[in-house]
């Protein structure tokens, strides 16, 4: 395991990331791990309670890929665009030391759970600058649209999207509605186009905490331009997936990337 340095900004802490590899001979394809916690919360060192049983980092792995679990900015630290920011610093370290680490920097992905699910599907988007880009993405019950999120709650929603203190508020610095243009901007479903890479987006259909029309929305918005990517909605899964067995959708993650990435 590689523990290194990504950035530093003056007056904050400094930008990890924990970079895996398999016990083999490189260079591997890369997928690169953000971290879920309603921006407020997480760690690449280790995943919460829900997901930590299915051993998603050590089954990416052993599937070939190498691993970077990064970190970002939370909103108690600074407001979005810092946490994307940071995100794609991480992508572009690891594009610039890509021969040394034994990486294949043309085999880039970006998995992404709850609130970094939005930040992954921000970077698989906005990735024109060729240092910043991936080749694909995996987006799990994550935000696309901040200003809808109210109204597609779930009917036993756990948290008033709108409210001053919601997790998307303390994101963009005040209340989503009255900060309508910053809210867009950090709005992953404003960013689509045609040349979007492949994503696979997954979803529980019982979600309480992000209402699983945030991924029908990104899903349609995708299709509608040409994009490529695949909706799965999982039958009476909660947030994290409560619910549900996670061992398959981490093998459906592991089979979408194998046929999503180029072989060059």
């Amino acid at each position: 395991m590689i523990d290194a340095i990504v950035a530093e900004y003056p007056g904050y802490r400094p930008l990890m990331l924990d970079l895996f590899r398999p016990d083999a001979a490189g260079p591997f394809p890369l997928v690169i791990w953000v971290h879920g916690g309603a921006w407020r919360f997480g760690t690449n060192k280790y995943d919460g309670p829900q997901l930590a049983p299915a051993g998603i980092g050590d089954r990416i792995v052993a599937g070939g890929y190498a691993l970077a679990r990064v970190t970002y900015r939370l909103s108690g630290e600074a407001t979005f665009p810092a946490p994307l920011d940071d995100v794609k610093a991480a992508v572009r370290w690891l594009r610039r030391h890509a021969t040394e680490l034994g990486l294949d920097e043309r085999r880039f992905a970006i998995w992404g759970e709850s609130a970094g699910g939005h930040l992954a599907t921000l970077v698989a988007l906005t990735g024109d600058d060729p240092a910043e880009a991936v080749r694909a993405g995996i987006i799990w019950y994550g935000p696309s649209d901040l200003l809808t999120m109210a109204a597609q709650n779930h009917p036993e929603g756990l948290q008033d999207h709108d409210a001053p203190e919601s997790p998307e508020s303390r994101l963009v610095g005040g209340p989503v509605q009255d900060l309508a243009k910053e809210s867009a901007a950090a709005s992953p479903v404003n960013y689509v186009s045609p040349d979007a890479p492949p994503l696979l987006i997954v979803h529980g259909d019982q979600d309480r905490v992000v209402p699983c029309g945030q991924s029908r929305e990104l899903y349609g918005r995708l299709t509608a331009v040409g994009a490529p990517a695949e909706l799965r909605l999982v039958p009476g899964a909660d947030h994290c997936f409560v619910g549900a067995d996670l061992a398959p959708l981490v093998q459906e993650g592991l089979d979408f990337l194998n046929r999503s990435l180029p072989v060059i």
